[in-house]
């Protein structure tokens, strides 16, 4: 069986991205209401100490998970990371005083597929690295993904460009998840290994690109519950393809655990699905980031033009 440590690591940032999410949604509850595109609502959030503890909570979360990755599987710490939208929608929930039976069923829905999955695929650990020239058609081919994501979203209406751009900040995560892995396993060479192999500076370029994709699909504000859904499922989905395919971690492949596998995830899917379009809080805290994010840029774009924030 995997590492309980990586499980209980994996858990514990799910709960604190959970916590923090919430309390970024909450605390742009309590500054002065901006016209949209004013930078002065980041202003409004840095004097919160509810927004810089959710700031801390993200820091702290995403150090979780690099250690869960640090002892466990990718296939199995990136679906555990998943619980960060059961904890989310489960404590917004307790806050509201209001429980919607039908997203309490989406969150039961996710937490058993993603408990089944687990059980039934007993990921085990594969190789803990990847040589440059190996892993080049796979970041060919994930570039060629988000390349036509990028594409779509440039000919397309409002909804299919939230979605195509959904998409290629999905595909950003899972890899990113796949070089955060190669970054942080053991190779006995300390930090001068690190920074001397290719993994650290591929993260480098994904992760700030994922990023800015997550913040490009959230602005479009037109379809808020399926790009939240497309980057909540691709993420784990792509994480556990990588971790199979190019970690050759192992996974239950008898035709019964491969048919449970995969109905636990269409089952893990379909809670997502279910929590999304349901859950206010979700669809609050992209709206935050998205005005957040349209803040930033107006901010830029004044500076640059020489006009006062």
């Amino acid at each position: 069986m995997s590492d309980p440590a990586a499980i209980a690591l994996g858990l514990g940032a799910a709960l604190v991205l959970g916590i923090a999410e919430v309390a970024d949604q909450r605390s742009t509850k309590r500054v002065r209401h901006r016209r949209a595109l004013s930078p002065r609502i980041l202003v409004d959030l840095v004097r919160q100490p509810l927004w810089l503890a959710s700031i801390a909570g993200t820091v702290l979360g995403f150090g979780l998970q690099v250690l869960a990755l640090r002892f466990g599987p990718l296939a199995l710490v990136e679906p555990l990371l998943l619980c960060d939208l059961i904890f989310a929608v489960l404590l917004s929930g307790l806050l509201r005083r209001v429980l919607d039976p039908i997203v309490v069923g989406g969150v039961v829905a996710t937490a058993g597929g993603v408990a089944t999955f687990l059980a039934v695929a007993r990921p085990t650990a594969g190789h803990s690295s990847v040589g440059f020239f190996v892993v080049l058609p796979l970041a060919a081919g994930l570039a060629a993904a988000v390349a036509a994501c990028l594409l779509a979203s440039r000919h397309s209406n409002d909804n299919v460009r939230a979605l195509a751009l959904a998409l290629a900040c999905g595909i950003c995560f899972g890899f990113a998840a796949f070089l955060i892995k190669l970054v942080v396993s053991p190779t006995g060479a300390g930090l001068a290994g690190i920074l001397t192999d290719w993994p650290i500076y591929a993260l480098v370029i994904v992760g700030p690109l994922g990023f800015l994709l997550n913040l490009n699909a959230f602005q479009q504000g037109a379809v808020l519950p399926p790009v939240l859904t497309i980057i909540t499922v691709c993420d784990p989905l792509i994480s556990i393809a990588l971790a199979r395919l190019w970690l050759d971690e192992k996974l239950s492949s008898s035709p019964a655990a491969i048919a449970a596998e995969i109905i636990a995830l269409a089952v893990m899917v379909a809670g997502i699905v279910v929590v999304t379009d349901r859950s206010p809080h979700l669809v609050e805290a992209a709206k935050a980031k998205a005005a957040q994010a349209k803040a930033a840029q107006a901010k830029e774009t004044n500076a640059a033009k020489g006009k006062p924030g």
